[in-house]
Parts: C-alpha cells; sequence; structure tokens
C-alpha cells in the first residue's frame, strides 16, 4: 500500500473547538469537513483550497495539518463479524455505539485477552467511580490508570510501543483527556495507540458523532442481543476505513459486500416474516430469509472469557476461514443445515 494521509484532528479540534460552525463560516461545507476528519473523503481527493481553509481555521501550516503516515494496517481478531465487516485498524480510534446492556465491555474485556496473545499491552484508562466497568475488564487488561499522568507513564515503559491497546470510556473524550493524552506521548514518540471508546450508559447511540473521528466503527444491535446473537455487532451498520476506502484485499472487500447486501435484503424480509408470516411471502424470498438466517447464525462467535458462564469454548477463527465459510453459506452450501447447529460454531 502507499503512504496514507490523514488530517491531524486532535490539532483541529484543539485549536478549532467548534469546527462545524468554524467550516461553515468560511464558506466549506460541514459535511465535507466531517468526512475528511472520519476518513470518508481521503485527504488525498480533497480539494487544496479546502485543505489551505482548514488549516488557516487552525492556525497552522498543511504539513502540521497532515499526517503522512505508513499503511493502514488490520488487527485480525479472530472474531468473524469484526474481522469481516468492520476490522480493527491498528493505531486507529474505534468506538463502540450500544445501549447499557448489550455486550460492549464484554467485547472490550475479550479483545484485551485475544490480543494479548498477539503482545499487544492493555490499557483502561478509568475516568469515573463506575467500578462495576473496570471488574467486567480487570481480569484481561494489563493496567487500570486513573490519570493522563498513570497512562503517560505506563505506556512509557512499555517495550513494544506499536502494540498498545488502550480503552477509556465517553467521558474521555467529552473531557479531551484522551486527545491530551495523545499528544503528550507523540512528544516522547509514541504514534501508534489502538484506541477503543465506549459509553456504558448507552446515551452514545442518541448522539450523531458521540466520538468524533473514528476509523472503525461497531454498531451493536438491540434485535440481535434480544435473541441472544452474540457478540451482536450489526454488520450493516458497523464499518471500518479499510473496507470504505478499499485497503484490504479485493477477495475480502467482494464477499464483505456480497454478505453485507445479503443481510440487509434479509432483514428486510424479516420484517416482513414477523408481521405476516413466511407462508405468506413470495418462494424467492423464503429462500433468501432462511440462507440469511444461517448466515446470522453463523455470525455468532462463543469469547474465550465467556466460557465459564457459557460453559461454550471460546473459538479464534481465521479472516480466512471466515470469508471462506460465509462465501459457502452464501452459495447455498449450508442449505441443508439447522439454523441451530450454526450458532456459536467456529469455522464452517
Amino acid at each position: 500500500m502507499n503512504e496514507q494521509l490523514h488530517l491531524n484532528v486532535a490539532l483541529l479540534k484543539r485549536s478549532v473547538p467548534n469546527l462545524t460552525s468554524a467550516a461553515r463560516a468560511v464558506g466549506l461545507r460541514p459535511a465535507t469537513v466531517s468526512n475528511l476528519c472520519t476518513g470518508k473523503i481521503p485527504v488525498g481527493r480533497a480539494e487544496v483550497k479546502t485543505l489551505v481553509a482548514l488549516a488557516n481555521l487552525a492556525n497552522c501550516t498543511l504539513d502540521d495539518l497532515i499526517i503522512r503516515g505508513n499503511a493502514v494496517k488490520m488487527i485480525e481478531t479472530g472474531i468473524k463479524v469484526l474481522d469481516v465487516f468492520a476490522p480493527l485498524v491498528q493505531g486507529g480510534t474505534i468506538g463502540f455505539v450500544a445501549r447499557a446492556q448489550m455486550g460492549q465491555q464484554v467485547l472490550v474485556a475479550e479483545l484485551f485477552y485475544r490480543l494479548k496473545e498477539q503482545g499487544f499491552t492493555s490499557i483502561f484508562y478509568q475516568t469515573t467511580e463506575n467500578h462495576e466497568v473496570v471488574t467486567d475488564i480487570r481480569e484481561s487488561v494489563d493496567f487500570v490508570g486513573n490519570s493522563m499522568d498513570d497512562v503517560v507513564t505506563f505506556i512509557s515503559k512499555v517495550e513494544d510501543k506499536d502494540k498498545i491497546l488502550l480503552a477509556s470510556e465517553r467521558s474521555a473524550i467529552e473531557s479531551g483527556d484522551i486527545y491530551e493524552t495523545k499528544d503528550r506521548l507523540q512528544t516522547i514518540g509514541v504514534t501508534s495507540i489502538t484506541t477503543m471508546l465506549f459509553d456504558p450508559s448507552g446515551e452514545a447511540v442518541d448522539e450523531e458523532d458521540p466520538f468524533g473521528p473514528l476509523d472503525t466503527l461497531w454498531s451493536f444491535d438491540m434485535d440481535l442481543v434480544a435473541r441472544r446473537i452474540y457478540p451482536g455487532v450489526n454488520p450493516i451498520s458497523s464499518t471500518s476505513i479499510l473496507l470504505e476506502d478499499a485497503l484490504l484485499d479485493t477477495n475480502h472487500l467482494t464477499i464483505q459486500r456480497r454478505a453485507r447486501k445479503f443481510l440487509r435484503r434479509y432483514r428486510e424480509i424479516r420484517f416482513l416474516v414477523n408481521a405476516i408470516g413466511l407462508d405468506k411471502i413470495h418462494e424467492a424470498d423464503v429462500h433468501h430469509f432462511n440462507r440469511g438466517a444461517r448466515l446470522e447464525a453463523f455470525l455468532s462467535q462463543a469469547f474465550y472469557i465467556a466460557e465459564p458462564v457459557t460453559g461454550k469454548p471460546g473459538e479464534y477463527v481465521s479472516l480466512h476461514d471466515s470469508l471462506h465459510s460465509i462465501q459457502a453459506i452464501l452459495d447455498g452450501a449450508a442449505d441443508s443445515i439447522e439454523v441451530d447447529q450454526l450458532l456459536y460454531i467456529g469455522k464452517l
């Protein structure tokens, strides 16, 4: 991959507190600025006058505004729905959007556990007195910090600074602590921290942009959770810049897009089935519904940290096996398998 260009969003937000209003005041479309910040519009495709205007707003040079980094890389988690539909960006910012009690803290803890096996050092930045949150993830985390000083001091002693996983609650964004922490870490040469942001209160669901610019968004689905299909991450609304900017191999992109389109139609038919019954819809839709139900069930996964509760052994499914299995299901290879038999299995 070629060198990637990104806006220095932390600098922009620090220099221009109300970026949307400021952008509009100088003739920039807020949507364009937002898409540049989130990576939906690559910096390389932005008009020069737009970048110049942003640099003027931030009172900085273009070199300060644009970060020239290495190729964006994916961290394989072995969790099917994440790796295929919304890959984790190494060194990026990941946002969890979920109501309370939908399993987002369990997913944080599971990622800590899995990535520790890959040599990552995990840190939880505790910004509130919500000890229940810490309890959920304490067994999987390497360090819990109660202040920026704690976090920066600990990270400065970590040997492999390219493999640092930092998680925090949404309040760290609202206070600006995360941006300040990253700025301080840059001064000691730490520039590639993978940051996970979640909101235990569930209020993030009601906000348009609850965490600011993100590289990966994991949106949880109430319907999946209600039917106990975990991890409950919505494969349609969740996304990653790795997919949006087509930074993955062609096979991954092709299967992911095909599966997402298939699941989108399946959900439409599911609403219809719930309303009028399976026997009253067209035969082609029945066929699509049945295959979609199998794909949806396959995307469930047993977690290692949940073994004592569920009794199901944790499963790691490689990206290769996930893609191969999903393609097989879409092609009809699982049509003879009962839906329940596909729940919480590994590869097909």
